[in-house]
């Protein structure tokens, strides 16, 4: 198959990218390097640098498309917070602008990595998609919007669309950026740096950690699927981790001690959030491998396999 792939240099794209290479397919990427790596991605890899708001280039990277896997967005809750209009134009805009370029070239489906953040605090868990969502944030906001401007415009011009709400996906190669990095990547690294471990809240919040080849599986199956389309599907592992016992975990895989510094000053999210992956499992066949210790233990061998390649190897 022919596979398009938006954001195809970030994490969860590169990742899904290199196993679709491998697996046989033809792979085009599209993504502006705002966040992603393209030295993440196999030479076999046909990579091209371009906003998803540009429809003209967009049209051109689509033909012979079979599918298109649209990623690229902009991930930080804590930042979109401060640049709500920024997360709008990225993340409902660019999603629009790509099923209308979708349309013009005629793809058939698409595959639309949601987020588990949509549900924001709800008392009932687990959370399943009938739920009403309650998005805290316009991280959350937008991609909410984005799903229903997927299934509505799939809807009028006969596209199919599935949406993920992929929970909190982690492993090797996530980046780490200076201010709101992602727990996991944020843990380990500081751990194996002999730095404190800070812990927003009081650390009882929980969260739903899956790692990176579970995500994979999951939109490999979504783009082959039968009776998929129009539906939406938490991709999670089903396990509710606290974020202090997320520490403990940290600890455990690195063999190190860490301090702890609890911040109360800064809201920890939600209090708590875990998928219910009951849909998955009947749509997609799918169902979660990793552990979230063999996950992380896999994270820091890799990780740290990957540098000194770089080292050895630079450029």
């Amino acid at each position: 198959m022919h596979f398009l792939i938006t954001g195809g240099a970030g994490f969860l794209g590169a990742h899904l990218a290199n196993r679709l290479v491998t697996e046989g397919h033809h792979v085009r990427v599209v993504d502006d390097l705002s966040n992603g790596d393209r030295n993440h991605l196999s030479p076999a890899i046909h990579f091209h640098r371009g906003d998803v708001n540009n429809i003209p280039f967009m049209w051109s990277m689509l033909q012979d498309v079979d599918c298109v896997y649209h990623l690229a967005a902009r991930v930080s809750v804590a930042q979109s917070m401060l640049y709500p209009r920024d997360y709008n134009d990225a993340n409902v805009g660019g999603t629009v602008s790509v099923m209308e370029a979708m349309r013009d070239a005629g793809v058939r489906r698409v595959v639309f990595a949601s987020s588990g953040a949509i549900y924001g605090d709800l008392p009932q868990q687990p959370v399943n998609e009938a739920m009403n969502p309650n998005p805290d944030s316009p991280y959350a906001v937008s991609k909410w919007s984005a799903e229903q401007y997927v299934h509505t415009i799939g809807n009028l011009w006969g596209i199919e669309t599935v949406a993920l709400r992929i929970f909190n996906a982690y492993g090797p190669r996530q980046s780490l950026p200076v201010s709101h990095a992602p727990v996991v990547p944020r843990f380990l690294h500081q751990a194996l740096g002999g730095g404190s471990l800070v812990l927003f809240g009081d650390g009882s919040q929980t969260r739903d950690f899956i790692y990176v080849s579970d995500v994979v599986a999951a939109l490999l199956s979504a783009a082959q699927a039968n009776h998929v389309d129009r539906e939406v599907i938490n991709v999670g592992s089903g396990r509710e981790t606290s974020i202090a016992r997320l520490a403990d975990l940290a600890e455990e895989v690195t063999g190190r001690s860490t301090n702890r510094v609890r911040n109360t000053s800064r809201p920890g999210g939600a209090q708590r959030l875990v998928a219910d992956i009951s849909r998955a499992r009947r749509l997609l066949g799918w169902e979660p491998q990793v552990t979230l210790v063999e996950g992380l233990a896999l994270t820091v061998a890799e990780d740290q396999r990957f540098h000194s390649h770089e080292l050895t190897h630079p450029g």
